[in-house]
């Protein structure tokens, strides 16, 4: 008889690793073996429990309530707000778009107004719930355009049911003007929701511990709603996030019910109905295990290694930020003499693993980076990685396409591609190889550049089909 645990441990040795600081995109290490152990126990001693029915598990209720609570109290949330742990930032992203959506019925038409750096769950939600998403350049900072948004809002008010900005966007670590945002949707009726799901969590701990951070909680008036993930900077196992709400009123229409069939009466506080009781007791046990004070260490230790990090890309000449991060996240762009791609694959070699972000709006392609409080005790190895990685990409040139394909490549349409079309494409581009399974090539510099040349709507249709053929059966 095969030993699954032992194949299982074997697989995972092609994964990236989740410990030790190295992984600078989605994990997020806080460097502490027995907080992770802690978690992992937490989740295996409720993995067979069920939240769908929270009379049935009591203890499942508590946690929540406890996770809640704690959120609150980090939020400046008043007495009065109320909140749900869902399955990770999307679910709560969907659930504030859904729960806006429904709290006006009046409105045949929804719209919400959202900056063009908002998170792309946002726009999964809009396309999921019916809502027309009008996005919003943002300004030369990074930074939602407040008169920008308010213009948007007011071409038509009565049709607006939300209003989203970020602490801080993903793709360039920069916390939104959320004060005149929250303001002008608070004097139109309109609800305003802050993403807080990357940076919610360790934002506080930095106003705490000194850092200037601007105004983004519900200390601000006009803020109706915060998402924050602790499956990301709390450090707990994945997947939990907490939807807040200010009052049990902007909650209400979030919930689910139906009693209009033969069976019990379903109700649901999330898109999810059966879930495991798992994550939400790893993510309360981690939170009680850290509490305020180890909270705030991790802080000052990410934040150090954040400043670190920053201060030997200020003594790479090839590298520059696209913007001072106010939080963990930060993106690096290159100079001519190299290219964002190939230092990514470089930093591969050297062990680290960094994330390519595409060219947008004029913007060139990026290095982004979350940082972890774990990523502390190596910053001097990932600044000389960084170091050599910059100098091999220097010495080998900015990665090209052949003018033809680039040409090629501009003129394709995905809705007039086949099947047959898409295969050949992903067998160009290097995502497929031949034969059975997944075959790409160890670098990815090149597959990157012709990616960064197609289209949105080209890249996105590109990668639909790769993940179409990738997810197959195993028989």
């Amino acid at each position: 008889m095969s030993d699954p645990l032992a194949r299982l441990r074997d697989m995972q040795t092609a994964d990236l690793p989740v410990h030790g600081g190295r992984t600078l995109a989605y994990v997020y290490d806080s460097g502490l073996p027995d907080v992770d152990r802690i978690g992992r126990e937490a989740v295996a001693a409720y993995a067979g429990s069920n939240g769908l029915d929270p009379t049935a598990f009591p203890s499942l209720l508590r946690m929540e309530n406890d996770l809640v609570g704690f959120t609150a109290d980090l939020l400046d949330a008043p007495p009065e707000a109320v909140g749900t742990v869902t399955s990770g930032g999307t679910e709560s992203c969907l659930l504030a778009v859904q729960g806006a959506r429904d709290s006006r019925p009046d409105v045949e038409r929804p719209r919400m107004v959202v900056p063009s750096t908002v998170h792309a769950a946002f726009l999964k939600a809009a396309h999921y719930f019916g809502v027309e998403a009008v996005v919003v350049p943002v300004g030369p900072d990074f930074r939602a355009d407040a008169a920008a948004m308010i213009a948007a809002i007011d071409e038509a008010p009565d049709r607006t049911v939300l209003v989203v900005v970020s602490a801080p966007s993903y793709a360039h670590g920069v916390v939104d003007p959320v004060p005149p945002v929250a303001a002008a949707a608070a004097e139109r009726g309109i609800r305003c929701h802050v993403d807080g799901c990357i940076g919610g969590w360790v934002l506080p701990y930095a106003a705490r511990i000194g850092r200037v951070v601007p105004p983004w909680t519900f200390a601000v008036e006009g803020v109706t709603s915060i998402s924050v993930d602790t499956h990301k900077y709390a450090y707990a196992p994945k997947g939990t996030s907490v939807l807040l709400h200010r009052t049990p009123a902007h909650r209400r229409p979030q919930y689910f019910a139906h009693a209009d069939w033969p069976g019990y009466t379903m109700l649901n506080s999330t898109i999810q109905s059966t879930k495991s009781g798992g994550p939400l007791a790893g993510a309360w046990a981690v939170v009680q295990s850290l509490g305020d004070a180890g909270y705030e260490q991790l802080t000052r230790d990410v934040f150090e290694a954040v400043d670190r990090i920053v201060a030997g890309v200020d003594a790479i000449p090839e590298l520059s930020l696209v913007a001072t991060p106010d939080s963990t996240l930060v993106a690096l762009v290159t100079d001519a003499t190299c290219d964002a791609f190939t230092i990514c694959d470089e930093m591969a070699t050297r062990e680290w693993y960094v994330q390519p972000q595409m060219s947008y709006d004029g913007q060139p392609p990026n290095v982004h980076l979350s940082v972890s409080a774990a990523t502390l005790a190596h910053v001097d190895e990932f600044l000389t990685a960084l170091t050599e990685s910059v100098a091999a990409a220097v010495a080998a040139g900015p990665v090209g396409v052949d003018p033809g394909v680039a040409a090629f490549i501009e003129t394709l349409d995905p809705a007039t591609l086949s099947d047959d079309d898409f295969d050949g494409l992903l067998a160009a581009s290097g995502l497929v190889g031949g034969g059975e399974g997944l075959s790409l090539p160890e670098r990815m510099a090149e597959v990157n550049a012709m990616l960064d040349l197609a289209s949105p709507a080209m890249r996105e249709a590109l990668l639909v089909a790769f993940l179409d053929r990738l997810a197959r059966p195993n028989r």
